[in-house]
């Protein structure tokens, strides 16, 4: 997730966002009353009369390739065919909706990359390192499309955030424009520890003496949620905590977010060893299953289906998401969260890259896709109906409030069920009465808000890109077992992996990340 854009989102762009996407939020439009389920459960909203963008073909009929990361909500076929109602009298196209499931995504995503597949629409965001696909030629450049094919998407994108998502001056993207924080905390179920008198996790030594509550009393439970990917699901939440990087960086380097000059190694350094050991301790007293690299289930799965009791890290929204979905079907049962910033003293809104759209070079019909995406977050049917489904059949709107009709199982098209993060419109959004609670912690991380100085950042590994593979290779067997506390010697196997990954590479990679990297806070200006 480490590869960056050239422009820091600044603090003055997210001061001026606060206001202006906070109040949209606060006055988000809610659908009019329903109508009976009957009459909804067959009809979608009608598509805007808007007229296509000028001077955009539409004279032949095209078939645009959408490609979204994790599952397909089961309403998916009903959903696509209104929205493709709509797109054909709109733009003469349709669309096909693909997903790739959260199981090895990213390697789904190089290879659809890579393999010069037709693909119209991709999912962007930091973590699925926008800014090297960019960097390297994987996206087509929007900056001339824009205006032809999305004029009014490219004024709907305040200016500051098209500046942020540049790469080498270029846009590759387009932003998502919801002002949120996706900044971690601590997730636990408060059933449990109000039952037996446990710790409140805001701490890390809290929340690990609430494992061994859980542990002590409901031994039925794996008390701390984690799955094959402990590097980022165990290894990045507990460096947050500890000690406060400047982001999720790669290859064992450590910048403090307070000291954005200062580049060192982590792997193999004193706090490196502490933490693997810790990872040890936690696997002896089973607060960690022993198949934890076999496990594919999502950190969320785990904790709504009760197989574990607590993750160590995730963010507000997602929180909220977790709390809908047990409060349906385990109404017994209670979460509560505790936001990480608290901890660390300060909170990044998310950068514009977090979420966005890009074009793959790929694509057949790159202003067709553009005038469709523009659809998706200007238009209010086609936004609502790809967010929250079909109203009356998938949800509710009460008091202005959503609510799923249904529980998480029988629903075919929860909140936000495609992943639609990226086309977010503040103007439409619906939120259940829940988010209130939300909203209630993004006022709290507001008053310790500070610039995310890590996204901008564009790396190029192409001087490294040999040993970078090589170093990805020796992670995952030699650092990945110490990560799952799954190596019994952990000073020995701390020392193998480092041998391991020298030879790999790994001072040269660092090397060039450091140079890269100081050249990108010295144009930047980040202190």
């Amino acid at each position: 997730m480490k590869s960056k854009a050239n422009k820091m989102y600044s603090a003055s762009m997210a001061i001026a966002l606060a206001g202006s996407i906070v109040a949209g939020c606060s006055n988000s439009a809610a659908p009019a009353a329903s109508p009976t389920a009957g009459a909804q459960a067959t009809k979608a909203p009608e598509a805007s009369a808007a007229a296509k963008p000028a001077g955009l073909d539409t004279s032949k009929k095209v078939e645009l390739q959408f490609y979204m990361l994790g599952p397909a909500p089961k309403d998916l076929p009903v959903i696509e065919e209104e929205i493709n109602k709509m797109a054909l009298k709109d733009l003469n196209a349709t669309v096909k909706f693909n997903f790739t499931t959260w199981t090895d995504w990213d390697q789904k995503y190089k290879l659809l990359l890579s393999s010069g597949q037709p693909i119209d629409l991709i999912f962007t965001a930091e973590w699925t390192q926008y800014q090297s696909y960019a960097k390297k030629g994987a996206f087509l450049p929007l900056d001339d499309l824009l205006p032809k094919a999305a004029p009014k998407l490219t004024s709907f994108v305040p200016k500051d955030m098209w500046d942020a998502v540049k790469i080498d001056g270029k846009i590759f993207t387009v932003p998502a424009t919801y002002k949120e924080y996706v900044t971690t905390g601590f997730i636990w179920r408060e059933d449990l520890r109000e039952k037996f008198n446990l710790p409140k996790p805001d701490s890390l030594a809290n929340f690990e003496a609430y494992l061994d509550g859980v542990k002590k009393n409901v031994p039925d439970i794996t008390p701390l949620a984690a799955n094959s990917d402990v590097n980022k699901n165990l290894s990045d939440l507990y460096k947050n905590l500890t000690i406060d990087p400047i982001g999720a960086l790669p290859y064992g380097i450590q910048i403090p977010y307070k000291n954005p000059t200062e580049v060192t190694s982590y792997w193999g350094s004193p706090e490196h060893l502490k933490e693997l050991q810790t990872y040890k301790r936690w696997q002896d007293k089973g607060y960690i299953t022993k198949n934890v690299l076999n496990v594919k289930d999502s950190m969320t799965d785990l904790l709504v289906n009760g197989k574990a009791a607590a993750n160590l890290g995730d963010n507000p929204t997602r929180y909220n998401d977790q709390k809908i979905k047990i409060a349906a079907t385990h109404p017994d049962w209670k979460i509560e969260y505790y936001p990480a910033p608290l901890i660390k003293g300060h909170a990044e809104p998310v950068h514009p890259i977090h979420n966005g759209f890009a074009i793959p070079k790929s694509s057949k019909n790159p202003e067709r896709a553009l005038a469709f995406y523009e659809k998706m977050v200007t238009d209010k049917a086609y936004n609502l109906l790809t967010q929250y489904g079909i109203e009356g059949k998938n949800y509710k709107v009460e008091n202005g409030y959503y609510t799923m009709i249904g529980d998480a199982n029988s629903n075919g098209f929860p909140r936000e069920g495609m992943q639609s993060w990226a086309w977010r419109n503040p103007e439409y959004m619906v939120f259940d009465k829940g988010y209130d609670g939300v909203k209630k912690i993004f006022q709290e991380l507001d008053k310790i808000q500070s610039p995310d100085k890590f996204t901008g950042f564009a790396e190029d590994y192409t001087s490294y890109q040999a040993e970078r593979a090589a170093l990805e290779q020796v992670e995952k067997q030699y650092l990945f077992p110490l990560e799952a506390g799954l190596v019994a010697d952990v000073e020995a196997g701390l020392k193998t992996f480092m041998e391991k990954a020298k030879a790999a590479g790994l001072e040269k990679i660092q090397a060039e990340y450091k140079k890269q990297w100081l050249e990108y806070v010295k144009s930047s200006g980040i202190k």
